[in-house]
């Protein structure tokens, strides 16, 4: 997090357009561009016109005044950023999850909850710095928050591994959820991971058997659970803490059993064919929906998550509100009845019909069969 003293104060990302005119507005164009993608590139270009003209307004045509001129360009960029951003493709949004400036689990859970408890170690081996979680209140509703960490700069992401848990992250995980259980606390589970780290010693301390252990016991927990895929949602190391009565969506992350590279380089020996490959994964948020692997999509500010992460974190906090005021007052044999229904019933498929086998016409050693009498 980066924060000057100037009034114009730099967090997650920098500010708008319209906070420009704040001191300090050379930096904040740079750390902007600094995290461009390419297809926002048109958006860009008008950004740094704009700032040209603010720091050189000598250099303005006589023929219209210096405020008009801003407000046209402050309007086209608008204008642009609407039209990039309602046209992204399934590449360009998996750009979008794993944005630098993104939102992380710990960002959320500073600016949703409060009185938050971080709870450490699984009990068995060690503390997984990439999966977060303990105690937390959400307005005034207890809870157990759990949620995969990357990290901000090469430290910290050596620290948390990448986002990507080892067998003790899921371990400690699935004590973190067992406890929430024994004192009746939701669970809201924060998935933002390319998938579970897969190393030699994740191998040999049995981070499948980790996985699927909590697929089993989440299953079974009787209290409510709701997962929020916030950026990355990779394979088995974000279903190892997805298996919940709700699953949201942030419009720009997506949920995928392989990665659009490593899928590419599978079925077309290529990486490069990444695009391809998101095109016919449907990992996307709309995609999800409408194969009834979600339950819900999370709108995101224009641009994504990066652009306005305070507004970000007051959607989700609604979102998870209204879930959780939904599913509390249900029994707990029907939660997990309906738990149960909504994962039988993932998975479709087209069955063809096999065309009749054409007779063979008759012969010495096949000859027709006799009439009936």
């Amino acid at each position: 997090m980066v924060v000057n003293s100037s009034p114009c104060q730099l967090k997650l990302i920098p500010p708008p357009c319209s906070a420009l005119m704040a001191h300090g507005v050379w930096i904040t164009l740079r750390l902007y561009m600094k995290y461009q993608l390419d297809f926002e590139k048109p958006i860009l270009e008008l950004q740094r016109k704009l700032e040209e003209l603010r720091r050189h307004p000598e250099a303005n045509s006589m023929d219209i005044s210096l405020d008009d001129e801003i407000r046209r360009i402050e309007k086209k960029i608008e204008e642009t950023r609407k039209h990039v951003y309602s046209e992204l493709t399934p590449w360009q949004r998996v750009q979008l999850a794993r944005h630098p400036k993104r939102p992380f689990a710990l960002d959320y859970i500073r600016a949703i909850l409060t009185d938050f408890h971080e709870l450490h170690g699984d009990r068995l081996y060690a503390d997984d710095r990439a999966i977060v979680g303990g105690f937390a209140r959400l307005g005034d509703r207890k809870l157990m928050v759990i949620g995969t960490q990357k990290g901000r700069d090469t430290k910290e992401n050596i620290l948390r591994n990448f986002g990507s848990a080892h067998p003790e992250g899921y371990r400690k995980a699935l004590r973190l959820m067992r406890l929430a259980s024994k004192f009746g606390l939701p669970i809201v589970t924060l998935i933002d991971t390319a998938g579970a780290y897969p190393g030699i010693g994740a191998e040999e301390r049995h981070i499948a058997e980790a996985i699927a252990v909590n697929l089993r016991e989440m299953m079974l927990l009787d209290v409510p659970i709701i997962a929020a895929v916030i950026g990355e949602g990779g394979s088995g190391g974000a279903l190892g803490i997805g298996v919940a009565d709700r699953v949201l969506i942030l419009e720009n992350a997506y949920y995928s059993v392989i990665s659009p590279e490593g899928c590419a380089a599978i079925l077309w020996k290529d990486r490069a064919a990444a695009a391809r490959a998101a095109e016919a994964l449907k990992i996307t948020a709309r995609d999800l929906l409408s194969l009834g692997l979600v339950d819900e999509i999370v709108h995101e500010p224009i641009g994504g998550a990066q652009n306005d992460p305070e507004t970000m974190a007051a959607t989700l906090k609604l979102h998870l509100i209204r879930h959780i005021d939904e599913l509390s007052p249900l029994p707990a044999e029907e939660r997990l009845r309906l738990r149960y229904a909504k994962f039988r019933s993932f998975g479709r498929f087209l069955e063809n019909t096999p065309a009749p086998a054409a007779e063979e016409p008759p012969t010495p050693d096949n000859p027709p069969p006799a009439p009936a009498e």
